[in-house]
């Protein structure tokens, strides 16, 4: 990694702490096609694994990255599905636990009434993913991987943020990259201010920072509202962060370095079947690139062209694809819409 120096003797590349959920998405198969409509007149779902983190566990170990994870599961078939998931798909889970008081996993009913208007239904009374506690934090876990990722809805309530906070301080200890996925979810936090709160105690400790500009101002809002981008990055550059990444929807993202370079990228076009789940796409293939030495530039293609298929998808867990399968698209789409189809030149315009 270029932008990160991390240990290579060590276990784990990345161990992911958050949540996992189940989403029901509109089904869209050979079988059954159920087009754009509101959800009270959907008849046939599919059934999928969800959650940002356990979606970048997915798409990470697809490249061929050894994940682990922390979490809490239900203790019923839901649970079993996830782990049995996750098992299949080569994520370590020994770090995954039941719950004991019949916490349940959020359940996800997405509505999809065109490409560009998507919401969803969520069932999330005591959440099973809010269960974790600092007791289900292992320190040898923390110490035998080469980074942390925290998903910032983990911080929405004790005892998770609890725990998740005690990770991060493992992680410093044993020098452990930080990544902070500030994956910010209206449910659950009380008022902006301890978002406020939250997100920053974590931020101040990340490597790495990902969010979308509104999830920056969420986090911003008890240090200095109304900060630019540029103001963001060198913000939290001036602490431990050596990449920090917001994310502007369909006009782009750009990821600022500790070493002033600024690198921004466009999404790709598509035909989209929802407008969501591209977040997941884009973390896992920009984080990727990262492990693979590349530079920001192409990071930043990879991810964003990862995020793209996601879309264009029907499920965010299913269809996370592999490295050879980001590269024949990034191809096919270069190939229609010319080299330059995503990158921005250096000072904000498109290369020509």
């Amino acid at each position: 990694m270029k932008y990160l120096e991390v240990d290579n003797n060590r276990e784990f590349d990345l161990v992911l702490l958050g949540r996992v959920a189940i989403d029901f998405n509109p089904a869209y198969n050979e079988d059954v096609k159920e087009d754009f409509k509101p959800l009270k007149e959907v008849h046939v779902f599919e059934k999928f694994v969800g959650g940002s983190p356990a979606n970048i566990a997915v798409g990470v170990t697809r490249h061929g990255m050894k994940a682990g994870f922390f979490g809490k599961v239900s203790d019923d078939q839901f649970g079993e599905y996830v782990v049995d998931y996750f098992n299949n798909e080569g994520i370590d889970t020994s770090r995954i636990t039941k719950c004991e008081n019949g916490e349940k996993l959020c359940l996800t009913f997405t509505e999809m009434l065109s490409p560009k208007e998507s919401s969803i239904l969520m069932y999330r009374n005591i959440p099973a993913d809010l269960q974790l506690c600092p007791a289900d934090i292992d320190e040898e876990y923390i110490k035998n991987t080469k980074a942390l990722l925290i998903s910032g809805t983990a911080l929405s309530a004790s005892p998770s943020r609890e725990a998740a906070l005690k990770a991060v301080m493992l992680a410093r200890k044993y020098n452990t990259r930080v990544i902070f996925d500030i994956d910010y979810r209206p449910y659950s936090w009380k008022n902006d201010d301890e978002i406020s709160v939250y997100y920053s105690s974590v931020a101040r400790e990340a490597d790495i920072i990902m969010g979308s500009r509104e999830e920056f101002d969420l986090m911003e809002k008890l240090i200095q509202t109304g900060m630019t981008d540029e103001e963001s990055a060198a913000y939290w550059q001036s602490y431990h962060a050596k990449i920090v990444v917001i994310k502007h929807g369909m006009k782009g993202s750009t990821a600022y370095t500790n070493d002033g370079g600024q690198f921004s990228i466009k999404p790709f076009p598509v035909k989209a079947r929802k407008g969501f789940g591209g977040g997941d796409g884009y973390g896992s293939g920009f984080l990727y690139g990262l492990y693979q030495g590349w530079e920001i530039i192409d990071c930043l293609e990879f991810g964003s062209a990862e995020a793209s298929m996601m879309v264009r998808s029907n499920s965010s867990s299913d269809t996370l694809p592999n490295p050879e399968e980001v590269h024949v698209f990034i191809k096919e789409e270069k190939e229609l819409y010319g080299d330059m189809v995503a990158r921005v030149g250096e000072e904000g315009k498109e290369d020509e």
